[in-house]
């Protein structure tokens, strides 16, 4: 049940297709194979107000956060974070080089004791059941 939530800059809004920054990461954690992707949730929040570096307001930022169950090793988790942060690199390779833009990441464990979770989306996915 890996929830992605990415945080961004409004000043973002004309340079890059969240959406599809979205369904990219979406995609790269199903390809890792360490997440279901039933529980697989993507999501994106534009923040309003910001500072960043100098102040200049074409400065911007991207924050990636992935939560996720606990019980997954120190490797695969390295390498889940790798391969989902390269995903959003690759996609916003372009603007990069054109715009002032900071990318992070951070993947944490949720407490599975401390975390009820419900879905009854497997049940409506061909294939699964």
């Amino acid at each position: 049940m890996p929830h992605f939530s990415i945080e961004y800059s409004r000043n973002l809004e004309s340079l890059v297709d969240i959406a599809g920054l979205c369904d990219a990461l979406r995609a790269a954690g199903i390809e890792t194979g360490v997440f279901p992707m039933a529980g697989i949730r993507v999501r994106a929040f534009a923040c309003d107000h910001y500072s960043i570096a100098d102040g200049q307001p074409d400065r911007a930022f991207i924050d990636l956060s992935v939560r996720l169950r606990g019980g997954r090793t120190l490797e695969v988790r390295k390498a889940a974070t790798q391969a989902i942060f390269q995903t959003a690199e690759t996609f916003l390779s372009e603007v990069m080089d054109k715009h002032p833009i900071a990318l992070s990441m951070e993947m944490r464990d949720i407490d599975p004791d401390l975390s009820p979770k419900l879905n009854s989306i497997r049940k409506f996915l061909s294939g699964e059941g």
